[in-house]
Protein backbone atom coordinates (compact mmCIF):
# COMPACT_ATOMS: atom_id res chain seq x y z
CA UNK A 1 0.00 0.00 0.00
CA UNK A 2 2.77 2.34 0.86
CA UNK A 3 4.91 1.77 -1.97
CA UNK A 4 8.23 1.77 -0.15
CA UNK A 5 11.30 0.26 -2.19
CA UNK A 6 13.03 -1.24 0.72
CA UNK A 7 10.81 -2.01 4.10
CA UNK A 8 12.77 -1.51 7.11
CA UNK A 9 15.13 -3.85 8.84
CA UNK A 10 12.96 -6.13 11.72
CA UNK A 11 15.53 -5.57 14.11
CA UNK A 12 15.09 -1.95 14.05
CA UNK A 13 11.76 -2.85 16.93
CA UNK A 14 14.21 -4.47 19.19
CA UNK A 15 17.19 -2.10 18.99
CA UNK A 16 13.98 1.07 19.76
CA UNK A 17 12.51 -1.80 22.70
CA UNK A 18 15.83 -1.08 24.23
CA UNK A 19 16.37 2.74 23.36
CA UNK A 20 12.55 3.50 24.62
CA UNK A 21 13.45 7.27 25.66
CA UNK A 22 15.49 7.74 23.09
CA UNK A 23 12.61 6.71 20.42
CA UNK A 24 9.52 8.21 22.25
CA UNK A 25 11.96 11.18 22.65
CA UNK A 26 12.55 11.69 18.80
CA UNK A 27 8.82 10.50 18.00
CA UNK A 28 8.11 13.56 20.18
CA UNK A 29 10.06 15.90 18.00
CA UNK A 30 8.88 14.20 14.65
CA UNK A 31 5.49 15.15 15.60
CA UNK A 32 6.44 18.09 16.92
CA UNK A 33 7.64 18.60 13.12
CA UNK A 34 4.72 17.56 11.33
CA UNK A 35 2.89 19.90 13.33
CA UNK A 36 4.81 23.00 12.03
CA UNK A 37 5.45 21.44 8.68
CA UNK A 38 1.38 21.52 8.27
CA UNK A 39 0.80 25.34 9.43
CA UNK A 40 4.01 26.19 7.03
CA UNK A 41 1.95 24.45 3.95
CA UNK A 42 -1.17 26.78 4.97
CA UNK A 43 0.95 29.82 5.69
CA UNK A 44 2.73 29.43 2.34
CA UNK A 45 -0.01 28.56 0.26
CA UNK A 46 -3.66 29.88 2.12
CA UNK A 47 -5.21 30.69 -1.74
CA UNK A 48 -5.32 26.75 -1.89
CA UNK A 49 -9.01 26.02 0.06
CA UNK A 50 -8.23 22.32 0.27
CA UNK A 51 -4.90 22.58 2.02
CA UNK A 52 -5.97 24.91 4.41
CA UNK A 53 -9.17 23.22 4.98
CA UNK A 54 -7.44 19.51 5.36
CA UNK A 55 -4.73 20.70 7.19
CA UNK A 56 -6.08 22.74 9.74
CA UNK A 57 -7.33 19.95 11.79
CA UNK A 58 -3.89 18.10 11.34
CA UNK A 59 -1.95 20.85 13.27
CA UNK A 60 -4.36 20.11 16.08
CA UNK A 61 -3.81 16.47 16.00
CA UNK A 62 0.26 16.44 15.20
CA UNK A 63 0.14 18.55 18.11
CA UNK A 64 -2.10 16.15 20.21
CA UNK A 65 -0.04 13.37 19.20
CA UNK A 66 3.08 15.18 20.37
CA UNK A 67 1.66 15.64 23.98
CA UNK A 68 0.41 11.85 24.03
CA UNK A 69 4.16 10.91 23.42
CA UNK A 70 4.62 13.48 26.23
CA UNK A 71 2.50 11.75 28.34
CA UNK A 72 3.46 8.33 27.59
CA UNK A 73 7.35 9.53 28.42
CA UNK A 74 5.64 11.11 31.97
CA UNK A 75 3.97 7.58 32.66
CA UNK A 76 6.97 5.51 32.01
CA UNK A 77 9.66 7.94 34.50
CA UNK A 78 11.17 8.99 31.31
CA UNK A 79 12.35 12.24 30.39
CA UNK A 80 12.00 14.19 26.81
CA UNK A 81 15.59 14.42 25.81
CA UNK A 82 16.87 17.09 23.15
CA UNK A 83 16.16 17.15 19.50
CA UNK A 84 18.49 15.75 17.02
CA UNK A 85 19.08 15.97 13.63
CA UNK A 86 17.27 13.82 11.18
CA UNK A 87 19.55 12.93 8.73
CA UNK A 88 16.58 11.08 7.15
CA UNK A 89 14.56 14.17 6.55
CA UNK A 90 17.45 15.95 5.45
CA UNK A 91 18.69 13.45 3.24
CA UNK A 92 14.82 14.26 1.33
CA UNK A 93 15.28 17.90 1.41
CA UNK A 94 18.12 18.03 -0.66
CA UNK A 95 16.10 15.93 -3.29
CA UNK A 96 13.44 18.51 -3.87
CA UNK A 97 13.71 20.60 -6.70
CA UNK A 98 14.34 23.92 -6.58
CA UNK A 99 13.18 26.57 -8.44
CA UNK A 100 9.81 26.02 -10.91
CA UNK A 101 7.62 28.41 -9.57
CA UNK A 102 5.11 27.71 -6.51
CA UNK A 103 3.10 24.85 -8.20
CA UNK A 104 6.71 22.81 -7.79
CA UNK A 105 7.60 23.84 -4.67
CA UNK A 106 4.02 22.81 -3.42
CA UNK A 107 4.78 19.34 -5.07
CA UNK A 108 7.81 19.06 -3.96
CA UNK A 109 6.68 19.54 -0.43
CA UNK A 110 3.88 17.65 -0.30
CA UNK A 111 5.15 14.70 -1.48
CA UNK A 112 8.39 14.48 0.53
CA UNK A 113 5.67 14.91 3.64
CA UNK A 114 3.86 12.11 1.93
CA UNK A 115 6.92 9.96 2.12
CA UNK A 116 7.83 10.90 5.45
CA UNK A 117 4.50 9.54 6.82
CA UNK A 118 4.53 6.85 5.14
CA UNK A 119 7.84 5.30 6.55
CA UNK A 120 6.33 6.55 9.87
CA UNK A 121 3.08 4.75 9.54
CA UNK A 122 5.55 1.41 8.16
CA UNK A 123 7.94 1.39 11.47
CA UNK A 124 4.71 1.96 13.87
CA UNK A 125 2.87 -1.05 12.33
CA UNK A 126 6.39 -2.94 12.94
CA UNK A 127 6.44 -1.77 16.66
CA UNK A 128 2.21 -2.54 17.20
CA UNK A 129 3.25 -5.79 15.55
CA UNK A 130 6.77 -6.75 17.45
CA UNK A 131 7.45 -4.84 20.45
CA UNK A 132 7.00 -6.71 23.43
CA UNK A 133 4.79 -3.78 25.50
CA UNK A 134 1.49 -4.74 24.83
CA UNK A 135 0.22 -0.95 25.91
CA UNK A 136 2.60 0.38 23.15
CA UNK A 137 1.69 -1.97 20.69
CA UNK A 138 -1.62 -0.40 21.10
CA UNK A 139 0.09 3.07 21.41
CA UNK A 140 1.55 2.75 18.26
CA UNK A 141 -1.17 0.66 16.19
CA UNK A 142 -2.91 4.08 16.63
CA UNK A 143 -0.30 6.37 15.36
CA UNK A 144 0.00 3.69 12.49
CA UNK A 145 -3.58 4.52 11.06
CA UNK A 146 -3.09 8.24 11.75
CA UNK A 147 0.11 8.56 9.45
CA UNK A 148 -1.49 6.44 6.90
CA UNK A 149 -4.56 8.49 6.40
CA UNK A 150 -2.10 11.82 6.35
CA UNK A 151 -0.03 9.82 3.78
CA UNK A 152 -2.67 9.61 1.33
CA UNK A 153 -3.70 12.85 1.84
CA UNK A 154 -0.83 14.48 1.31
CA UNK A 155 -0.41 12.92 -2.34
CA UNK A 156 -3.42 13.47 -3.02
CA UNK A 157 -3.59 17.13 -3.03
CA UNK A 158 -0.04 16.67 -4.41
CA UNK A 159 -2.01 15.16 -7.41
CA UNK A 160 -5.26 17.67 -7.02
CA UNK A 161 -2.59 20.65 -7.20
CA UNK A 162 -0.61 19.72 -9.69
CA UNK A 163 -0.30 17.32 -13.00
CA UNK A 164 -1.09 14.17 -12.28
CA UNK A 165 1.50 12.84 -15.06
CA UNK A 166 4.25 14.75 -13.54
CA UNK A 167 3.20 14.04 -9.90
CA UNK A 168 3.21 10.47 -10.86
CA UNK A 169 6.78 10.28 -11.90
CA UNK A 170 8.18 11.93 -9.16
CA UNK A 171 7.18 10.06 -6.93
CA UNK A 172 8.62 7.19 -8.23
CA UNK A 173 11.83 8.77 -8.46
CA UNK A 174 11.28 9.91 -4.58
CA UNK A 175 10.28 6.27 -3.82
CA UNK A 176 13.78 5.14 -5.63
CA UNK A 177 15.85 8.22 -4.10
CA UNK A 178 14.19 6.81 -0.76
CA UNK A 179 15.59 3.08 -1.08
CA UNK A 180 19.16 4.55 -1.00
CA UNK A 181 18.76 6.68 1.94
CA UNK A 182 17.53 3.54 4.01
CA UNK A 183 20.19 1.99 2.32
CA UNK A 184 22.77 4.47 3.26
CA UNK A 185 21.35 4.98 6.90
CA UNK A 186 22.88 3.25 9.58
CA UNK A 187 20.15 1.04 11.13
CA UNK A 188 19.25 2.92 14.91
CA UNK A 189 16.80 2.16 17.62
CA UNK A 190 17.12 5.57 18.46
CA UNK A 191 15.38 7.44 15.22
CA UNK A 192 11.42 7.10 13.63
CA UNK A 193 13.59 7.14 10.61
Amino acid sequence: MLGLKLPTDPRWVNLAEMSLEEILTDHAYCEQKATISCISLIQGFPEKERIVNELSPIVQEEWSHFQLVLKELKKRGLKLGFQRKDEYVNKLLQFQQKGGGRDISLMERLLTFALIEARSCERFRLLSLHISDESLKEFYHGFMVSEAGHYRLFLDLAKEYGDEAIVKKRWQEYLDYEKTIMDDLTLRGDRMH
